[in-house]
């Protein structure tokens, strides 16, 4: 007796409509501009255009926010950039202490809402709290890398504040402090011993006399009057029992 087979018939399985679309090469781009946007921009002020462009770019392969360059604290007021930006990062490279002083409290008189950053070839560990204590978050010496220095501006966008620790350490060695108790028994006065600090560093007269707001010639009389009182006869040997009395040594009265 023979059986009949139905034929199987093979059902395919429902799909429903996506409502997803696919992006294009276009919306891709805005979707990720509008990312950038949202996380806020990146602003530099410098008045050199070949620093702004190397940084700028630095700083781009590094985070993905959208950095912005001016070239100074008016243009940024004047652009209206300060309403959307996130960061602002104060470039001052080769700046005097005195004209850095002056651009950072002009920043500060604007009482901006988002954070500021100093990026400085100095690191002075009384112009950085200076500066600190004018309304800035962070500051970050060139000394650091780049890698350190975007991890210090996402810290200063969290709401952190940045400060080097090399900065901290030596705040804690500074020449009044630390130089045996010499400085602190009050044998400098406060201006000597900026000027000691200098020699020990091997800078010439003119040098000292930039960085610390002075006339040369008045470097020149706080050097002999250091000599006399370390008995040195030379720079060099205001520069040895500098170093001396920093390790601690005491010295044959």
């Amino acid at each position: 007796m023979s059986v009949q087979r139905s034929p199987v018939r093979s059902v395919s399985p429902s799909v429903e409509p996506s409502n997803e679309v696919p992006l294009n090469d276009g919306a891709a781009e805005f979707q990720d501009q509008t990312t950038k946007e949202g996380r806020g921009v990146i602003v530099l002020i410098n008045a050199q255009p070949i620093i702004l462009e190397c940084l700028a770019q630095a700083i781009r392969t590094e985070m993905p926010q959208k950095v912005e360059c001016v070239s100074s604290i008016d243009e940024l007021m004047l652009a209206g950039r300060s309403a959307r930006a996130s960061l602002i990062l104060l470039c001052q490279l080769g700046y005097s202490r005195t004209e850095a002083i002056r651009q950072v409290e002009h920043l500060s008189d604007h009482r901006l809402e988002c954070p500021a950053v100093v990026l400085s070839d100095k690191e002075d560990p009384d112009f950085i709290v200076e500066v600190l204590g004018k309304s800035v978050r962070g500051y970050i010496p060139t000394s650091l890398s780049l890698c350190v220095a975007v991890q210090a501006m996402q810290l200063v966008q969290a709401g952190g504040v940045f400060v080097p620790a090399s900065t901290l350490i030596a705040a804690r060695r500074t020449p009044q402090e630390t130089m045996g108790g010499s400085f602190g028994s009050g044998i400098f006065t406060a201006r000597q011993a900026a000027v000691v600090e200098a020699l020990r560093r091997g800078k010439a007269n003119k040098i000292i006399a930039y960085e610390l707001n002075m006339k040369e010639s008045t470097v020149k009389v706080h050097v002999r009057n250091i000599m006399k009182k370390l008995r040195a006869t030379n720079r060099t040997e205001v520069a040895y029992i500098a170093n001396r009395l920093i390790n601690g040594e005491e010295l044959a009265s």
